[in-house]
């Protein structure tokens, strides 16, 4: 089985897993702390349980590396592969319907396929590295906004210059903070929104590896916050900064926060 068609069967296995937790107290109770060094909800891990159940009888890669569990080695030849089980916890505890399973595989260094998949409504974004980027099958582009005051974007940040994140957010029309990284950026590659900019720090590999391939693909650009490339080290408990936008609004941002 190829790598999307075995993702496509771990989103049904989650879906189901964590259904009868989404909007519920249960969902949200603390079972343990996370490799990451956050707290791992009950939704959390029973997800992950399904993801780990299937690659255990169907390896994908040799190494998983998980928000909540870290680093598993798996019995597959080569590859790494990057698991949020569930990207927007809180929305999901909440019954907010905006959370992802997101999945990356990498090789060389280089994030090769990413899936993300909406687990509250089943749209899947799915991408390959020079090859295409999709929603539901069908391909996806970014939008042709081009001026801060047109753009709508999401921009998180606390434990950042206010004075900075101030200046920008008077020239941005509109602010979208919707609470799943991953699929914030599938959505700038979709052309839904123009921007998702993370100055927290907390932004780890897991979270993004997945959604910055599908923005990429999509004609979108993903940086640090001085515009160079970003790196993320294979570590759950280091965070970064990032700026991901459609391209065209790119060096207007980096301006306002340099």
């Amino acid at each position: 089985m190829d790598f999307f068609s075995a993702c496509d069967r771990i989103g049904d296995l989650v879906e189901e897993g964590i259904r009868d937790l989404v909007g519920t107290t249960e969902g949200g109770e603390t079972v343990r702390m996370g490799a990451d060094l956050t707290p791992t909800k009950k939704i959390d891990q029973v997800a992950e349980d399904c993801v780990l159940a299937y690659l255990s009888e169907h390896p994908l890669c040799s190494l998983l590396i998980s928000e909540e569990a870290g680093k598993v080695p798996l019995a597959g030849d080569k590859g790494t592969m990057f698991l949020d089980p569930v990207d927007g916890t809180f929305n999901a505890v909440a019954g907010i319907p905006f959370y992802a399973l997101s999945i990356a595989y990498a090789e060389g260094g280089y994030t090769q396929k990413a899936f993300v998949r909406n687990l509250a409504s089943g749209e899947t974004f799915t991408a390959e590295k020079g090859q295409f980027a999709r929603c539901n099958g069908r391909p996806i582009r970014v939008s042709a906004v081009s001026t801060l005051d047109e753009c709508a974007m999401s921009v998180y940040g606390r434990k950042f210059d206010p004075t900075r994140v101030m200046q920008l957010g008077q020239k941005i029309r509109r602010w979208r903070l919707l609470g799943a990284s991953a699929l914030e950026l599938c959505y700038i590659g979709a052309g839904r929104i123009d921007g998702f900019i993370d100055l927290r720090g907390t932004l780890r590999v897991t979270d993004a590896a997945a959604g910055m391939l599908v923005c990429a693909e999509a004609g979108g650009r993903v940086t640090d916050l001085n515009g160079h490339v970003i790196r993320f080290p294979n570590e759950v408990t280091v965070g970064r900064c990032l700026v991901a936008t459609n391209g065209l609004l790119h060096h207007k941002v980096i301006e306002y926060l340099r």
